[in-house]
């Protein structure tokens, strides 16, 4: 069993053992991934990268992976398929003849 399936599935366990699938439809995932994400940024806010609080982000780095696998799981996406499909289509976008060392988006290359 992959990594990704045994961490879904403990998430699925411990999410239907509350009764919480009710509550997580496509929308209220997306809307909590977008909260936890801001979260996430919150640790950064108003310092350098090196002063956030290390036990924060990581808390609130598995809170976007949480709801992230639970919407993929929703949908019945497979994370690694998806994940190597953007990565080519970004392949495409950013060619490393291009975008090496550049931060500039594809639309300006």
């Amino acid at each position: 069993m992959s990594e990704i399936k045994e961490i879904t599935e403990a998430i699925i366990k411990f999410r239907d053992e509350r009764d919480w699938a009710q509550f997580h439809n496509p929308k209220d995932l997306a809307l909590a991934l977008s909260i936890e994400s801001g979260e996430l940024l919150e640790s950064f806010l108003w310092k350098k990268h090196e002063e956030a609080d290390f036990d924060k982000v990581k808390e609130e780095l598995a809170d976007v992976l949480i709801y992230a696998l639970t919407l993929a799981q929703n949908y019945n996406l497979d994370i690694k398929e998806i994940i190597l499909d953007k990565l080519k289509s970004n392949a495409q976008k950013y060619p490393v003849s291009k975008a090496k060392g550049s931060a500039t988006k594809y639309t300006e290359l």
